[in-house]
């Protein structure tokens, strides 16, 4: 199997349940209240090493106590946390989610120490990025960082994925380095100009990423799937029927399963059929990480719906 990296981010995600969102100025009465790890990067290298992947995580935590519950939870995920950078004087991010009942989330994110990622530190995992087979990138961290450390990878030979979340305008720079971009709905619409709204729409989003360079598009689509497609196809691929608990962190598992498939030899299109299976089986469950599904229920569920 091929070698992933996954640079990015580390949260610690304060979540609460509650009946419906609040309307501003408006408090109200949660049922629960939970606090995991989080942040895009960490819950996409946990959901792709718990789908079997060979992973190392990059991210930079604060030395609080959120910095050593981070290492906590790699450790009990049995990975690496070699490259788990310190920051002496700013803060572990953090993210405050509300969850409705019906699944959906609102979310409120705090980079801290992983906005602050520094060209020393970059200097510190070179050798790490130099030696990825495949490498994974949100844009929860500070963007110079992202820029650098995809340039790395690139320069040797590896094969660059962008997860663009949360959305921001990305120069021309940044997309040359990268081989295939993976945004849901929003973001496609905020980078093609193209309103997003079903699968037609998003084979013509696609189109626009082909203009920028792109070689390979997975727009993942909520409760409609996804759609994925090479610069000579495009398939649709359905919403896997599954009863929502929790959306919070689908977006990241489907992007675990994705690189891992992508790592263990496969196309685009049975790749993002594995993207498709962990998406689903994580609304099944609450919380971010914690929800990324494991090897072998990732396997039945591909065998169940695409064997």
């Amino acid at each position: 199997m091929k070698k992933i990296v996954v640079f990015g981010s580390f949260f610690v995600d304060l979540a609460a349940r509650a009946p419906k969102f609040p309307v501003p100025g408006e408090t109200v009465h949660g049922s629960s209240f939970q606090i995991g790890s989080g942040g895009k990067g960490s819950n996409q290298a946990i959901a792709a090493h718990r789908a079997g992947a060979d992973v190392t995580f990059i991210t930079k935590v604060g030395a609080d106590e959120f910095g050593r519950m981070a290492r906590e939870v790699y450790s009990r995920e049995g990975m690496d946390t070699r490259y788990i950078l310190v920051d002496e004087t700013a803060s572990t991010g953090t993210a405050l989610i509300v969850v409705e009942e019906s699944g959906q989330n609102m979310i409120v994110i705090t980079s801290g120490a992983c906005g602050r990622i520094s060209e020393a530190d970059i200097a510190a995992v070179t050798p790490v990025l130099e030696q990825a087979d495949l490498l994974l990138l949100q844009l929860e961290v500070n963007f110079d960082a992202v820029k650098r450390a995809a340039a790395l990878a690139k320069q040797s030979g590896a094969r660059v994925i962008l997860n663009p979340a949360p959305a921001r305008e990305l120069p021309d720079s940044l997309l040359s380095l990268v081989d295939i971009i993976t945004p849901n709905e929003s973001e496609a619409a905020l980078f093609t100009g193209i309103p997003v709204k079903g699968p037609e729409d998003a084979k013509k989003a696609a189109a626009v990423f082909f203009e920028k360079g792109m070689q390979g598009v997975v727009i993942t689509l909520g409760k409609q799937g996804a759609y994925v497609a090479d610069r000579g196809r495009g398939e649709y691929l359905p919403c896997i029927p599954m009863k929502a608990v929790d959306t919070t962190g689908a977006g990241d598992a489907f992007n675990g399963g994705f690189v891992m498939a992508l790592a263990q030899g496969a196309d685009i299109f049975e790749a993002a059929r594995y993207g498709n299976v962990c998406g689903t089986l994580s609304v099944t469950k609450q919380g971010a990480a914690a929800s990324a599904p494991y090897r072998q229920e990732i396997l039945k569920l591909y065998e169940e719906n695409y064997g």
